[in-house]
């Protein structure tokens, strides 16, 4: 059964949440049981260029380990950003 996780990401998603964010997703990669994260994006209102990246570092780290990463709930400017920057070549949304 594939064990899935989620992490939450918060309303404003910049530079100021890179230590968080990388904490959280670094935890959820050493799992051994997990083939699976989902960036919950439901509260996200903001992201900036730096988000962006930290997106593409957790998504480069998970493929390298085989686990699959999906966006989920993104919308409005979140999904608009998202989508300019055609991230739907790197992740599932959902």
């Amino acid at each position: 059964m594939s064990e899935v996780r989620v992490l939450h990401v918060p309303q404003r998603f910049d530079f100021s949440q890179h230590k968080t964010f990388t904490e959280q997703y670094s935890a959820m990669l050493e799992e051994k049981l997990c083939q699976k994260i989902i960036m919950d994006f439901s509260r996200t209102e903001y992201l900036d260029s730096s988000a962006l990246g930290m997106m593409v570092l957790l998504n480069k780290k998970a493929k390298a380990q085989n686990i699959d990463v999906s966006v989920k709930g993104a919308k409005d400017n979140a999904r608009d950003i998202l989508l300019i920057a055609n991230f739907e070549k790197l992740f599932e949304f959902e």
